[in-house]
């Protein structure tokens, strides 16, 4: 590939990556939220509040049709889309729950979600779609902080101590994290405060003390201190045991993201002779559910945190035959190009913002046979599919996976193959 002819279509994609895509939501979330209220059907008190559950007031079946329509009109140049994959019970899906505390004017306290938009704090006590066992906990603590006399982290003044809990849970093991984040290292009471959590909530199975002091809108600081039992959970993901740290990546539905990982090693066709790259791997879940079908596994992320996870799980797991790296994706795809890296297939999940061009570029120099993109975002997806097709890739299959129900998010699998010259 002549480099003049990368240079010129790098300029199209840093272009098409300003533009916004069709929303799945035509109308504006007031204007629904509106429709919604008129309907008589909201089932969360919440909803009209934090827009979190944008289509929470349609049926289920109605909301994998919006989705399925959605994307039929943004992929409409690749071909049919698959049927989109939904789940038997939409609701109490999220692994992942998080609560902010803030100080009210008058002196009182609020733990919830923000407002959409806004850094202001929207009071809840239960939600449809978090894991109800962290929704109870979170409960408590509420009630302790105030019990305990705690002071508030203001994030205009960086004053006050309590901030931030953030609760992972297991699917299939029932292991428990609970995150406190706090603005100041010093604990006042702690001793009595962990054991006051722990006789109300023995299901607990590690709580983490997190500092982050500093004006961001990151909910994690770098620093932790494991209070009670080992510091992270584990969890089983198709049949591989899995351990996840407060920090490191993992996705939120479970139950979905086996389909959605089932399915992605599916389309990748493996016979057990290839070499894949897993880009943006995370604690390794990708690479090392599709070890046993390949030769070899590059996995490259840059959380150091969760290529350690990583490591540790793949030890744990008796895989053998993977290799991973603590660096940028995109600078590492950039060096193996330079080398001449032979690769069959990549496997990339990037964050929401899809890829950097500098990672295409790579991607395209290294000329795997198969790249099998997994996506968060359509719109980015989108531009990063017109980009690869531009070149010498084929789009053969996308496949939708309802990994978010009751909101406007859809995650998409989608295959590429080499064009045969």
């Amino acid at each position: 590939m002549k480099s003049n002819q990368i240079k010129k279509r790098t300029v199209s994609y840093l272009k098409s990556s300003k533009k916004e895509g069709p929303p799945i939501l035509k109308s504006s979330n007031a204007r629904i939220r509106g429709k919604q209220r008129e309907s008589g059907v909201v089932k969360c008190p919440h909803m009209t509040q934090c827009g979190g559950c944008q289509l929470l007031s349609m049926s289920y079946e109605q909301q994998l049709q919006k989705k399925q329509v959605y994307l039929k009109q943004l992929f409409k140049a690749y071909g049919p889309i698959k049927p989109i994959m939904g789940m038997t019970h939409p609701y109490y899906y999220r692994n992942k729950v998080h609560s902010v505390f803030k100080k009210e004017r008058r002196g009182g306290l609020k733990a919830g979600i923000y407002r959409e938009g806004t850094h202001q704090v929207i009071q809840t006590h239960h939600c449809l779609i978090e894991d109800q066992r962290a929704s109870r906990i979170i409960e408590t603590i509420y009630d302790l902080v105030k019990s305990f006399k705690y002071t508030i982290f203001d994030e205009d003044t960086t004053q006050g101590f309590f901030r931030h809990v953030l609760i992972r849970t297991g699917k299939q093991t029932g292991e428990i994290l609970v995150i406190l984040v706090t603005g100041t290292l010093s604990f006042p009471s702690k001793k009595h405060f962990i054991e006051a959590l722990l006789k109300q909530h023995p299901e607990i199975t590690s709580i983490v003390q997190n500092i982050n002091g500093t004006r961001t809108n990151m909910v994690l600081g770098t620093r932790e201190i494991t209070l009670y039992g080992k510091g992270y959970i584990e969890d089983i993901l198709c049949g591989y045991r899995f351990k996840i740290s407060a920090q490191s990546f993992y996705q939120v539905n479970p139950e979905q993201t086996e389909k959605l990982y089932q399915k992605a090693i599916t389309l990748a066709g493996l016979t057990g002779k290839e070499t894949i790259v897993d880009a943006y791997c995370g604690i390794g879940t990708i690479g090392i559910i599709a070890s046993k079908q390949c030769k070899e596994v590059l996995g490259v992320e840059m959380n150091p945190i969760a290529i350690k996870d990583a490591l540790i799980n793949a030890k744990m797991n008796e895989v053998k035959n993977i290799k991973l790296v603590a660096e940028d994706a995109s600078d590492w795809m950039v060096e193996q190009s330079l080398q001449n890296q032979k690769v069959d297939v990549v496997f990339m999940d990037p964050p929401r913002a899809g890829s950097d061009h500098r990672f295409m570029n790579a991607l395209i120099q290294l000329a795997p046979q198969k790249v099998v993109y997994i996506s968060c975002n359509p719109k980015t997806l989108k531009r990063d599919l017109d980009y690869l097709t531009s070149f010498d890739y084929k789009v053969k299959t996308i496949v939708p996976v309802d990994l978010f129900p009751n909101t406007v998010h859809v995650e998409t699998v989608v295959l590429l193959q080499r064009k045969n010259k």
